[in-house]
This record gives structure tokens, sequence and C-alpha cells, in this order.
């Protein structure tokens, strides 16, 4: 069973992560945002039916499997219904405000169409709010994934430190321990290396970056001659940092245009394999060929939906869930568990409040996926289009024009968050580990 559940998961991530730049990318700003919209609304309101669904519900039941199976023709169609309703055109260039209470809407006929119709007043309000609202929740985002990988650092602190004093092999715990936090600050530092090599880095940049990795540094030193830190956290907050510092001056795309292509070289007397490999080749060449034109036609449809995936917005997805699921987990071993809450997820029947919220939210973790990854998206359009990097098209189409003050006031906060934990904090203070049974 968890084998079709984790089958599940991945089909559900794959779409989601390819669809939604696709609606961006075909067919604009509106488009993109009608669509994440949709599909939140859709796995809202699935989420809710799935929570208030008693087990002795049959109907219920079998509604909420019926659902949960034609959601994979639900997504195709809510894209292609966005695509074909909100796709940019001519009149999509001024903001929905204006579009909506301008004169332009003399043309319509009736009250139903102002309301209803293209561009009116429903549409306006919808995707209008959508828009703000993912605007808004960027900074809350930004910071509560800086919150959430300071929680990381300091479990994994606790965690490398029980390692270490619970007797045995103890040696060879802090060892390797050691050799791997010089490999994560060795790694750190050669990425640091390539975000100073760019050519984009003036000196007001170059400021920064210093002041950054110089406070860093010192933390770093802070806690480990404190006693209150350890060398695994101090390199795991370094590589945090630079990995901020790294998002912000990269889109994780070569920073100069590649060299074109070499001509093909030309074909050669003789086959460069022998002839039996080189006619199962040509058969296997003519096959493909004679493949129907749907297949090659959903064949260019994934290659073009993998093209409009930005490496970054991946890698700061699937970090910013890393670290808020590993905190639903660290959360409640901090407050009573302690190792057994690592292994169990947080539910709405636990004692706790803080693990029957934390059991609530994961029942919508999808429409909070669509959220965190439509925020994402937009905050790389808004940082392409400041840079005049190709974002053009977002600003022409009513999107800001941002860039990265809350990426800096995270890497700022996470520090001074960190510095405070150090100066309030006790030596040893084995708040995750103090209920572990140590020999």
């Amino acid at each position: 069973m968890w084998i079709f559940r984790i089958t599940s998961a991945l089909i559900f991530l794959t779409s989601i992560v390819l669809s939604v730049p696709l609606g961006f990318d075909v067919g604009g700003r509106t488009c993109g945002l009608a669509f994440s919209l949709s599909l939140a609304t859709f796995y809202f309101w699935y989420s809710v039916l799935r929570l208030a669904t008693p087990d002795k519900s049959r109907f219920r039941y079998a509604l909420v499997r019926a659902i949960g199976l034609t959601q994979w023709i639900i997504l195709p169609s809510l894209l292609i219904w966005s695509l074909n309703r909100f796709s940019v055109d001519a009149d999509n260039s001024s903001g929905w405000v204006e579009r909506t209470f301008s004169g332009k809407r003399a043309q319509d006929t009736s009250l139903r169409e102002w309301i209803f119709g293209p561009d009116g007043l429903v549409e306006a309000l919808t995707i209008g709010t959508w828009d703000k609202l993912l605007r808004w929740s960027t900074p809350v985002f930004q910071l509560v994934e800086g919150f959430c990988s300071l929680l990381v650092i300091q479990a994994a602190g606790q965690i490398t430190r029980w390692l270490v004093n619970r007797g045995g092999r103890s040696d060879s715990w802090m060892i390797g321990l050691l050799v791997m936090s010089a490999s994560i600050i060795s790694s750190s530092v050669y990425f640091l290396w390539r975000v100073m090599q760019f050519p984009q880095i003036g000196n007001v940049d170059a400021t920064l970056i210093g002041i950054t990795i110089t406070c860093a540094v010192f933390l770093g030193a802070w806690g480990i001659g404190s006693g209150k830190g350890n060398p695994v956290e101090s390199s795991l907050l370094f590589a945090y940092i630079v990995l901020c510092i790294y998002q912000i001056f990269t889109d994780y795309q070569p920073s100069h245009p590649l060299d074109p292509m070499p001509p093909p070289p030309q074909a050669a007397d003789f086959p460069p394999f022998p002839p039996i490999i080189m006619a199962s080749y040509t058969t296997l060449i003519h096959v493909l060929s004679t493949l129907p034109s749907t297949i090659h036609g959903g064949f260019n449809f994934i290659i073009a939906a993998l093209s409009t995936i930005t490496p970054s917005v991946i890698i700061s997805l699937a970090y910013r869930f890393f670290v808020l699921y590993a905190s639903t987990r660290i959360i409640p071993a901090v407050r009573e568990s302690g190792a057994r809450a690592l292994s169990q997820e947080a539910s709405l029947e636990d004692s706790d409040g803080a693990g029957q919220i934390l059991g609530l939210l994961s029942w919508f973790s999808p429409s909070i996926l669509i959220t965190v990854y439509t925020s994402l998206l937009m905050q790389h359009f808004a940082s392409t289009s400041s840079e005049g990097g190709g974002g053009e098209w977002w600003t022409s189409q009513g999107g800001d024009a941002g860039g990265n003050l809350w990426r800096w006031i995270n890497v700022a906060g996470t520090m001074a968050l960190y510095a405070l934990e150090l100066y309030l904090g006790k030596e040893d203070d084995g708040t995750l580990t103090g209920h572990w049974k140590a020999d």
C-alpha cells in the first residue's frame, strides 16, 4: 500500500511542478494565477471533504476515492480551461482593477457580462485577491523558512552532541562529524567563491556579502567556543547563509551564454559499429518514426514543460518543504515526546495543541504546496524583471519588479535569532535529546 502512496505522491508533485510554470509561460501571468488558484481551491475542498468524512460513511468514502482517482483528469482540464479563458492578449496589459472599473467595460451589453464575463468583476476579485495574497505571503514564507532552517540546524546539533556523549564509539562519531562539518564548510566556501565570480556583483553587493559571512563565522566560533553550539551547527548555519546568498545572485544557470555547438562531423566511409548494431539502430529509428503523432506530440509537450522549469525555484521549493516537514517532526519532540515523536507524524488526535495544528496543516498540504510554489515562481519572475534578465513580460502584464529584499531580511533575521539563542541558551542544553536514553 505504501508503494502506491509514494507513487501517487510523486505523480502529484511532478504534475504540479510541470503544469504551473507551463501556465505562466504559455498563457501569461493572469493564466498562471488563474490555474494555480483553481488548483489550490480544488485541493482545498478535496482536503475538507477528506477531513469531514467519517470512517463509517461508505458514500462519502466512495466519493473521496472517486475524486482522488479523477484528479489526474481534473488537473489537465483546469490547465486547458485556464489557457482557453485567460491567455494573454492585447487587452490584458493593464491591471485587473483598471480592466474592471475603467471605461472599457462600457462595451459589455448586460450586467451579467460585466459581473461574470471575461475580465468581469468576479474574475477580477478572485484572481486579484489571489495575486495580492501571494505577494503578501512571500515575506511570510521566507521568514518561516529561516526559522524552520534554524530549528533543523539546532536539532541536528543536539542529536550529534548526543551521539558523541552517549559513550561507546564516541571517538569515531566525533571524528566522522568533524570530517562532515569540514566537508560542508569546504563546499560552502566553493559556492561562495562562485558567487564572487558573477559579473553582476557590485560594490554594495560585495559589502553585504562580506558583512554576512563575517557575522556567520563569528556566530559559529561563538557557539563552539561557548559550548552552546558545536561544529555541526556552525557548519550548517554557514551553509544555509551561503545558500541564501547563492539564491540571491544566481538562477542556477550559466552566467555566460553557452558556446555554439560545433558542426556535425562528416559521415565516415565505414560505420563506427558492426553492421548488426547499425541495422538494429536503423530499425529502432524507423519504428519510432512510425509511432502515432499523438505520442510525438506528448513527448514534445513534456520537453516544453521541462524547459519552463527554473532550477532555482525547484531547489528552493524542495528545501523549503524539507525544513517545513522536518519542523513538524521536531516541534513535538522538543515539547514532550523526545525521540519517539521524530518517527511519528502529527495528527488531530494529539493531546498537544501544537501537534493538532501541525496535523491540521498536513491535511491541507497540497494547497500549501501549490501556494508556496506559485509564490516562488512569482518571486523569481519579479527578480528577473528587476535585473533586466528576460523578465520584461512579467512587468508588462502587471507584475511587480521586486528584488531580493526579503531574502536579505531572512538572512539577517536568522543570524539574529541564532545569536539570541546563544546568548540566552544554556551550555549543553539537551532540550530535544533530554528524553533519550544514554548508556
